[in-house]
């Protein structure tokens, strides 16, 4: 590890400038005029740069995987500022590895082109369409899907979803442009691409053919089938803590002598297990460190029910608390006790063993990720579009521990402590800005709850019949009136004495 030292002059990112940069930044090795595409990722977030582009550079810089670059994309408006940042330095990053025992950067270059975000997405569509492309991967958050957040199953009836029904040539979402593009590919003669779901999602795979295939059959069902028959969509496990960037990650990138108006910075772990099913081929990640598996299903769900469900244990008391980063929550005693005994006691016993790590052993390495104080995770960041997070992570868990018997104080606790957080204020008075995309509701509904408990979790289109279930609700309603009576702390202490 080396860490980084004050230099001066930063040199601007770019192609031009890569031998200007200190001897401390690795660097990419290999020829980025040679490299020729064959993915194209939509959503180009933190996420992606410091996760699957990464293992990909790594790859080239063994030498391998030169046709398989990636091809950069987004379906929405925001999207053109990143473009224009990345294309601005040669679609190249910087990536910031923070360790309490020092920093290092490496700049990654397997990104080769940006696509322009233009509506009806043609420059998107023609890409997808080329046979080169072999695979067309996401990252568009776990609330991007279309699915009913209780049933699981499609949202037909979005309004996004229903523009792409009416006009399938020009659609709205990412997964119109995917079939568009595969219909372009199919009267081509061309065969499918694999579609890769990168996002914390259990199923991520089987999730993302629902929605492709799904909303492909409202315009053309005999393009559905040709889509369901031909095109793979491999499940997977993605993990590494990437935090938001702004003004002090672009002073590290610096620190480094480095002008990258959009450097990423993560923790120093990283796991990526792939189900190994692409129809069209695919890179061998396997060589730099990611797993294939026939099943990952274990992996995501130990990930997603302990390491996802973590962050929601730690935010939302966080926010009400003035808390502002992960890192801090862990070091408040109230809230790293709370974490531990609703893991230990509520969370653990509904996740199986993996090869090589047991659920309690996973535990500790996620507090131990968790309480890295080189990685400034916001609560805020974490907190966000909690109503895709906690039914996609905390209440499948309460489902399970209700039918099973087991303890759901804790998990209670957590649901109370998020209504509590969308009620808006803080405990010492403070707003909380609007942090989930249907926050006017949360906290309308919030403020009713704060004198009748049973409003927050009468919102079936987030519990379901949970409101229903005696234990649940009557655990639930105590918890949320101990929170606005007494604090936030002392809910915690409570807790921990029971």
């Amino acid at each position: 590890m080396t860490s980084a030292a004050p230099i001066s002059a930063p040199v601007p990112l770019s192609d031009a400038t890569l031998d200007a940069l200190p001897d401390a930044v690795a660097c990419p090795t290999y020829d980025r005029d040679a490299l020729t595409p064959g993915i194209v990722h939509i959503g180009v977030g933190n996420f992606h740069r410091a996760h699957q582009a990464w293992y990909l550079h790594r790859l080239m810089q063994q030498g391998l995987a030169q046709d398989w670059a990636i091809i950069g994309a987004g379906v929405r408006p925001y999207d053109a500022a990143m473009r224009d940042r990345l294309r601005a330095q040669d679609c190249l990053t910087t990536l910031i590895e923070l360790d309490p025992r020092g920093s290092s950067a490496e700049v990654v270059g397997s990104m080769i082109d940006y696509l322009p975000i233009e509506e009806g997405n043609g420059p998107l569509i023609a890409q997808m369409a080329d046979p080169a492309i072999r695979i067309v991967a996401l990252t568009v958050t776990e609330g991007g899907y279309y699915v009913d957040p209780v049933t699981g199953g499609f949202d037909a009836d979005h309004p996004d979803i229903q523009h792409d029904a009416r006009t399938p040539d020009r659609p709205r979402t990412a997964f119109g442009a995917m079939i568009a593009a595969l219909r372009i590919r199919r009267a081509a003669g061309h065969g499918p691409f694999a579609a890769q779901s990168c996002d914390n999602l259990l199923g991520n795979g089987r999730i993302l053919k629902q929605t492709v295939v799904s909303l492909a059959r409202l315009s053309d069902p005999d393009l559905a089938d040709w889509i369901e028959a031909e095109c793979s969509f491999p499940n997977s496990m993605v993990d590494c803590i990437v935090p938001a960037t702004g003004e002090a990650e672009r002073a590290l990138a610096q620190g480094f002598g480095i002008a990258d108006a959009a450097p990423v910075t993560h923790e120093n772990f990283r796991q990526w297990v792939i189900e190994d099913d692409f129809c069209a081929g695919r890179p061998d990640w396997d060589r730099v460190g990611a797993t294939f598996a026939d099943d990952v299903h274990g992996f995501e769900m130990m990930k997603l029910r302990i390491l996802n469900a973590g962050h929601q244990i730690l935010a939302n008391a966080g926010e009400i608390l003035g808390i502002e980063t992960i890192a801090g929550c862990m070091e408040h005693p109230g809230i790293n006790a709370f974490f531990h005994k609703v893991q230990r006691d509520e969370i653990v016993p509904h996740v199986a063993p993996v090869p090589g790590m047991n659920a309690s052993d996973y535990v500790d390495l996620v507090a131990r990720r968790f309480a890295n104080p080189s990685i400034v995770d916001t609560t805020r960041r974490v907190a966000f579009d909690g109503s895709s997070r906690h039914t996609g992570f905390l209440l499948p868990v309460v489902r399970e521990a209700l039918a099973e018997g087991t303890p759901v104080e804790g998990l209670a606790l957590v649901e109370a402590l998020w209504a509590r957080m969308c009620a808006g204020t803080r405990e010492d008075g403070t707003i909380i800005e609007p942090n989930d995309p249907h926050w006017d509701r949360l906290c309308q509904v919030a403020g009713q709850a704060r004198a009748e408990p049973q409003a927050w979790i009468a919102q079936d289109q987030i519990y379901g019949d949970l409101a229903r279930n005696d234990r649940f609700s009557e655990a639930f309603a105590r918890w949320l009136t101990l929170i606005w009576q007494d604090g936030t702390e002392a809910a915690l202490d409570a807790y921990g004495q029971s």
